[in-house]
């Protein structure tokens, strides 16, 4: 078998063909400070566009027609599945057309890049997956992150160089670098006994079953049990939960605040306990190259896997184009659909249509329907910033060595990733991109989405550098530019009652055979293997509709 050596030394520094999100206007940081060197971007999702959804009654008249037989709205990871699993159903590209209201697709699995390499705007790895989920295996093999499957075990081989490459995590405690995230270094040996005992927990959890049959904990979360033993827990907060089962050491409470916000940008006090859980005992991938807690990754993240999607399917995508005033025809739906870059409008007419689009859009969508067609189901949405630091040099305190993901302890971010780390050169010398990731978790999403807009460049620069100054001191004269994407409506939260809501479920149901809903909010956690499966089971549903 080939060696993880001789895949870096073959492989290039990914990404080629890839769509890279263009940098915005430059920006500044103060004049007299220590940054006044730094320039950059600063991008957010196209709210101006997606804000014409609010007045649509401004937008011009249809010039001409389109039809189609599935209109898909929306091209994030949901979108982008559905449109793949739709031609290998038997539609041909003639009969489907996807709109995205940005200039790219990809949704929260966008990329950038810089001089010195590409980096993930958004999500930036990918668990290794259950073999069980067969469709997502299928895919991944199609886009050669897995090579071949182990004939004595029939476990899956991942190409070597996808798979995240030692050193792949540290934690900053105490004034010291320590291996793993999980505190260690100066916890008091109490602590340490109830951090023992939950991981025995979610052991046990991993592997537990209801009456039904069916694992506990699953992903996709359609696949987890419906046993009201564990349902019940989605009713409480995850901190009321470890409350009530002892878990009071700080350390403890830490790293299962930021495991939280790390996935759904939300406390421990903000989402379910049974997502809380969900969180570490549905992680259940096996290979034959690598273990249970590995994961794949790209210096552009997710964004590896958006084109991969892209590239699967062959019928046409406009980008930069808002659906707007859908409504009933004779034979399905129709949607205007404007184009920011030509100021026009064309009637798509669709025998169905896919909406893969989050709530807060699909409810503005199906204004002009009937009630019966609409879909309230109001989600906790966290906003986030990204900021891609560009660096000529980082240094380094002491301990662990620089890894793919470097968390430091106690402080508002959920750390920062390496994105050059899948290069051959893995150490701290040398220009290089890190990813810093800044949830805003808060309990009025509204008003921290509101200040978030607000928050001018350099200000977002200064919050960040303060924070990686306490773990590299001496870091700021190395900036050479710093890149900020705002996300207003980052992700959903699964907060308590949301995922084994009939709403939620409900919200998910077609309608009338020619309306057909997709996207993570249904799913009530915002992972790239549930987006795959909303994708997957719109297009299926479609296709049965057809028959």
């Amino acid at each position: 078998m080939p060696t993880r050596r001789n895949f870096l030394k073959q492989a290039a520094a990914g990404g080629a063909g890839l769509l890279l999100a263009p940098l915005a206007g430059l920006h500044s940081c103060a004049p007299g400070t220590s940054r006044s060197h730094i320039r950059g971007s600063l991008h957010g999702a196209n709210h101006t566009t997606g804000h014409l959804l609010r007045d649509a009654s401004r937008l011009p008249v249809p010039t001409h027609t389109r039809q189609v037989e599935v209109l898909i709205v929306g091209g994030g990871v949901a979108g982008l599945t559905a449109r793949r699993e739709l031609e290998r159903r038997g539609f041909s590209p003639e009969q489907v057309l996807l709109v995205e209201l940005d200039e790219q697709t990809g949704g929260n699995s966008r990329a950038g890049r810089s001089e010195v390499a590409a980096y993930p705007w958004g999500a930036h790895y990918l668990p290794i997956p259950d073999p069980r989920n067969h469709e997502l295996l299928g895919f991944l093999q199609e886009a050669g992150v897995i090579t071949g499957t182990d004939a004595a075990s029939g476990l899956p081989l991942y190409n070597e160089y996808y798979l995240c490459h030692d050193p792949e995590e540290r934690l900053y405690l105490h004034g010291h670098w320590q291996n793993g995230l999980v505190p260690e270094l100066g916890v008091p040996p109490e602590e340490k006994q109830q951090i023992a005992r939950f991981f025995k927990l979610i052991d046990l959890l991993r592997f537990a079953t209801g009456s039904d049959g069916r694992d506990a904990f699953r992903i996709p979360v359609a696949e987890s049990s419906a046993d009201e033993r564990f349902r019940k827990l989605d009713q409480v907060s995850f901190a009321e939960y470890l409350d009530q089962a002892g878990f009071s050491s700080p350390h403890l409470r830490w790293y299962l605040d930021y495991s939280c916000k790390d996935d759904y940008g939300a406390t421990t006090a903000q989402v379910s306990a049974w997502a809380g859980l969900h969180y570490f005992a549905s992680r259940k991938g096996r290979a034959r190259n690598a273990a249970a807690s590995d994961v794949l990754t790209w210096p552009e993240g997710n964004g590896f896997l958006a084109e991969q999607l892209r590239q699967q399917a062959t019928s046409p995508i406009l980008t930069n184009t808002i659906a707007y005033a859908l409504q009933e025809t004779s034979t399905g739906l129709a949607a205007n659909c404007y184009n920011v870059a030509t100021r026009q409008s064309t009637r798509v007419e669709a025998q169905r249509v896919i909406l893969a689009t989050p709530l807060f859009i699909t409810e503005r969508l199906l204004n002009s329907l009937p009630t019966t067609a609409h879909r309230a189901l109001p989600c906790h949405r966290a906003p986030w910033a990204v900021i891609n630091v560009t660096l000529d040099g980082l240094p380094q305190g002491p301990g662990a060595p620089l890894s793919w993901d470097n968390v430091l302890y106690g402080t508002a971010s959920v750390g920062y990733v390496n994105a050059s780390h899948q290069s051959l050169s893995l150490n701290a010398a040398g220009s290089k991109v890190i990813t810093c990731y800044l949830p805003l978790p808060a309990d009025n999403p509204t008003e921290a989405r509101q200040q978030a807009h607000q928050t001018p460049y350099d200000e977002w620069v200064r919050r960040i550098l303060a924070e990686l100054e306490t773990a590299h001191p001496g870091l700021t004269p190395h900036v050479q530019r710093a890149d900020v994407w705002v996300w207003g409506h980052g992700m959903v939260a699964p907060t308590p009652g949301f995922v084994w809501s009939e709403a939620r479920q409900q919200a998910a149901q077609s309608w009338q055979g020619k309306l057909f809903f997709a996207h993570t909010d249904l799913s009530g956690i915002s992972i790239f293997e549930e987006g795959f499966y909303q994708g997957l089971r719109a297009a299926a549903e479609v296709a049965a509709s057809t028959t």
